[in-house]
């Protein structure tokens, strides 16, 4: 027996066939995706991004401590403490006139920036850093992109 196919049952199936073709692009992209280790669910709620931090930090020496003296120091506080906390991206840290030294810091979120903070002093890399410079004339600010 032949069928004769009316107009609006061909639409039909095209549609049908192009969304299936649609849906296996869907899920290509997915499988994908999260090989790529990204959440691309559909509809999904996703904690917002964390921002990063940019940490300033400007101080001065000890009248009696060189920038010779106190370059280790830093470097060492860097590498044994800063470098080795959850969310630390960078450290930059340089010297400026008349005993200033500068330290920028990139964090991958605030709570990264503030648990480095509160354990700061308890490192010993730390202790020494703090015993070459003059405590008062330490100031730290952080930047956030709005």
């Amino acid at each position: 027996m032949h069928r004769l196919h009316h107009p609006h049952t061909m639409h039909l199936h095209l549609l049908t066939n192009r969304f299936a073709a649609l849906a296996l692009s869907a899920a290509a992209f997915t499988a994908g995706a999260q090989t790529l280790g990204f959440a691309a669910q559909v509809g999904a709620q996703t904690a917002p991004a964390a921002k990063p931090v940019v940490e300033v930090v400007t101080l001065k020496l000890k009248s009696a401590v060189s920038y010779a003296q106190f370059a280790p120091v830093d470097k060492a506080v860097g590498s044994e403490h800063v470098a080795r906390q959850p969310g630390f991206i960078s450290r930059e840290a340089v010297a400026g006139q008349n005993g200033e030294w500068l330290v920028i810091v990139h964090w991958r979120s605030v709570p990264d920036a503030d648990a480095s903070m509160a354990s700061f002093s308890s490192s010993p890399a730390a202790q020494k850093f703090m015993s070459l410079i003059d405590s008062p004339t330490m100031v730290m600010k952080r930047y956030q992109a709005p």
